[in-house]
């Protein structure tokens, strides 16, 4: 597209590391969570005693929505439609299965709040900040020492 002006294709060319990192830490978080549950209640843990009631029903409602748009369905796993903050909330309300995992809920709870926080400039198509690039890669190794 030649209409776009070189200094947003080079700002884009900068930021597609950042969003490489993140899309294939978020992919991994949303695998481990969908394992772990599946380990623990077999085809079945897509359901409101696992998911948070609020969580189950909002993303019962973008399913809905994109059913309803006409357009390719991007998953048929449930778990996909969910917003990166809910994934915590996931996490936590199940740490009976977790728990073997991580340590601490807090230091789960505050890694991925970092996270989150660091994905809306990715995903929003804003700049990171040279200091937001070094806390991005921080907190992403942050996240892997949470499971040794």
């Amino acid at each position: 597209y030649p209409q776009f002006d070189q200094s947003v294709r080079q700002e884009a060319a900068k930021m597609a590391e950042h969003y490489e990192i993140f899309y294939c830490l978020e992919k991994t978080i949303r695998k481990l969570i969908a394992e772990t549950l599946e380990s623990a209640e077999p085809k079945t843990w897509w359901n409101p005693k696992r998911i948070p009631q609020v969580v189950f029903t909002d993303t019962e409602k973008r399913i809905q929505r994109e059913r309803e748009s006409g357009m390719t369905m991007r998953s048929e796993s449930p778990l996909d439609y969910t917003n990166f903050g809910e994934l915590g909330e996931i996490i936590k309300s199940n740490w009976d299965v977790f728990g073997s995992l991580f340590d601490n809920p807090r230091a789960v709870e505050k890694v991925l709040n970092n996270l989150n926080m660091l994905r809306a400039p990715i995903a929003h198509c804003s700049p990171l900040a040279e200091d937001e690039v070094l806390r991005l890669r921080l907190s992403v190794k942050d996240w892997f020492r949470l499971m040794e």
